[in-house]
């Protein structure tokens, strides 16, 4: 929300003073009640005219005549202040969002996040956390108050609407977040988006398990289940509380830590490294080299292998899941330059 201008506040101040002062005048003077000397100030201060109380003495009408100068000049710069102050605030939101909407133009693979609920914020703090592009639709006022106030870059309006879509950059973005509350509106974002890019990587959120079906059909490549993955989250803490510790461990260094201490991971194919084929993990030798790990092993029958083995042999369908810190992905991608993964 725009706040009051020091102008704006002089004046509601004045107008507050010179009521006060025309009620205690007209109480002190021609000695009415404080019923009536509210009436005259009123009738004073608007120049209705409606006629006296009582007729007035010379003494009370020279300060009637003072009162009702002082009254409609002050009155009158009262209301141009205010009127220029919304019209100002008015404007300065107008060009504000012209200006966004420039920068926002210019943007290319940056992500979309439709909806600012509990989800979309979670969402956007991890995103700004990593310094990535975003674009925020959002079309409660009270949330929009919000993302001004954290400086997000934003369009005001539905997400179901192909226009604003394609105000957010949709035919240049690379990720899609989902995060309205209706499934409904999750479904018709998800149809639109993907006709407007084809290539868009598209995640959705989904209440309802019969959701999740539709959704990827209508081209939503990842459907998360919010109380499910908590759910989950909440017996896993019971089966196995030493994996969710390291897990959250790690999340929390990648939120706290130095851009450089990052952890991350990176799924690539074993083909862009150009080495021969079958070749073993231990004669990849990936951790000597750049310091890297494989973690995992992707198949293709779509299968996964957790932790390898060393003497696991790798061919050309092979996917690697990766992990290290920026500065060991930083020397794998320059000992691999085919690798196009970023960082």
């Amino acid at each position: 929300m725009q706040k009051i201008s020091t102008k704006v506040l002089i004046a509601l101040v004045l107008l507050v003073v010179i009521v006060i002062g025309g009620v205690i005048g007209f109480k002190t003077l021609a000695d009415y009640s404080w019923i009536d000397a509210f009436y005259m100030t009123v009738i004073t201060v608007t120049t209705v005219g409606f006629g006296e109380v009582v007729p007035l003495t010379p003494d009370q009408k020279l300060f009637t005549g003072i009162y009702i100068i002082l009254s409609i000049s002050i009155f009158g710069y009262a209301i141009s202040t205010v009127i220029e102050f919304i019209l100002s605030a008015n404007n300065i939101g107008t060009l504000k969002q012209k200006r966004m909407q420039k920068e926002i133009s210019a943007f290319t693979n940056h992500i979309i996040v439709c909806g600012y609920g509990r989800n979309g914020k979670e969402a956007v703090q991890k995103l700004s956390s990593n310094k990535m592009n975003f674009v925020i639709i959002e079309n409660s006022e009270e949330q929009l108050d919000q993302i001004r106030q954290e400086g997000f870059y934003y369009i005001a309006g539905d997400a179901t609407q192909d226009e604003v879509l394609e105000m957010a950059g949709i035919e240049k973005a690379n990720v899609l977040l989902c995060s309205l509350p209706s499934d409904a509106d999750n479904l018709f974002v998800v149809l639109s988006a993907r006709q407007l890019n084809q290539n868009l990587t598209i995640i959705s959120r989904s209440t309802d398990e019969s959701s999740n079906k539709k959704l990827k059909l209508a081209g939503a490549d990842q459907v998360i289940m919010p109380d499910r993955i908590g759910g989950s989250h909440m017996a896993s803490l019971v089966v196995n509380p030493d994996l969710i510790e390291f897990m959250g461990e790690l999340a929390n260094i990648n939120e706290n830590e130095e851009v450089e201490d990052q952890i991350l991971v990176k799924k690539i194919n074993f083909s862009l490294l150009g080495r021969s084929t079958p070749m073993s993990i231990a004669e990849l030798n990936l951790r000597k080299d750049t310091g890297c790990s494989i973690i995992g092993v992707h198949d293709k029958t779509g299968g996964y292998t957790i932790n390898p083995e060393a003497d696991m042999n790798l061919d050309e369908f092979s996917q690697l899941v990766i992990v290290g810190n920026m500065n060991q992905m930083r020397k794998l991608k320059s000992k691999y330059p085919s690798l196009n993964f970023k960082l």
